[in-house]
């Protein structure tokens, strides 16, 4: 007789206790790609990984590998968190609800009845006023009792298909995998001002800021982009657009500078009152498919080289470790 193992799956649910804009989660989700491939992210304020084969890598276990994942969330971008840890991800999000900011709850898969069973029947995912109320007037209040009910008169109560859904619940079962977002169609980065800039040399910073920060997240993502929108939104609420195709796809942040600061002085802005630009990168393509033409500069293997260290020390480091000196404080 032959059987087979099924691995045990450890899965990390983390809540960020911090609004973010578009930008900042996509950091988020690009820090923790650098621990495991398995992330999904749980738009606002939350994100799920499977650390199931990170473990092996990394040679922690679980609990310590989320302790390390929330230290850095607060070392490199001053995020406070609270984490679970389960067998699935239910489980996991429910141990991460029941967690201060700072603190992590580990269910380990033995334990996850003894966990589950005494908490409240609302703390169920999908669990609404209406469900609830029901189960309370047969004197169901606790996820225990939902889950030693038997069937039959669970689907008495509350119909076939949601008293089955609700059962599976109840017993800690969650077959969902940990299944990450598909690349996004395009990138953007923005930045609004404080107040109108008329200066010229303001402006050029913040372009090569913004584009520098495109390059950045191509380069994580593995991406490159062959189009750059610039688009610059004024006091009086009008707006201008450009767009501009590439010489050749790349995720090279100073290519991406000099087409984006081309944009901007084709518009000739002088005395315009500027309050926001947009960079949005588009006809992205996996990085594995750019071709780089042939170049007798060696300046330009040095510049990449330096790119990659640079690359390397904000991910050890944190975003702002490493920026080009026009766009030092």
């Amino acid at each position: 007789m032959s059987g087979t193992t099924t691995r045990q799956r450890h899965i990390a649910h983390l809540h960020l206790h911090a609004s973010l804009n578009e930008a900042q989660y996509g950091d988020i989700i690009e820090l923790m790609s650098d621990i495991t491939p398995h992330v999904q992210a749980v738009p606002p304020d939350a994100v799920q990984l499977d650390l199931t084969s990170a473990l092996r890598y990394f040679d922690l276990s679980p609990y310590d590998m989320v302790q390390a994942t929330m230290m850095r969330l607060k070392a490199l971008y001053g995020i406070d968190s609270s984490a679970g840890l389960a067998g699935n991800r239910m489980l996991a999000a429910m141990a991460a609800d029941a967690s201060a900011p700072g603190e992590a709850t580990w269910v380990p898969t033995g334990q996850a009845a003894d966990w589950l069973y005494p908490r409240p029947v609302t703390a169920l995912p999908g669990i609404g006023r209406t469900t609830a109320q029901t189960l309370a007037r047969y004197g169901l209040h606790n996820i225990g009792q939902v889950a030693d009910l038997p069937a039959g008169t669970l689907q008495r109560l509350l119909g076939v298909g949601p008293a089955r859904l609700l059962a599976e619940r109840a017993r800690g079962h969650d077959p969902r995998p940990v299944t990450p977002l598909e690349p996004a169609a395009h990138l953007t980065a923005d930045l609004a001002l404080e107040r109108d800039c008329l200066d010229p040399a303001q402006q050029h910073r913040a372009v090569l800021g913004l584009a520098d920060q495109i390059g950045q997240r191509l380069r994580a993502e593995r991406r490159i982009t062959g189009r750059l929108t610039l688009t610059v939104r004024y006091a009086d609420r009008s707006f201008t657009t450009r767009t501009r195709t590439l010489p050749e796809p790349t995720d090279h942040s100073p290519a991406l500078a000099a087409t984006a600061l081309g944009l901007l002085n084709a518009l000739g802005l002088q005395r315009a009152r500027v309050r926001a630009f947009v960079i949005r990168a588009d006809a992205l393509l996996p990085a594995g498919s750019a071709y780089r033409q042939l170049s007798m500069d060696p300046g330009d293997d040095r510049a990449r080289a330096a790119e990659a260290a640079a690359d390397r020390a904000r991910r050890r480091f944190g975003p702002w470790a490493v920026r080009p000196a026009t766009l030092a404080d």
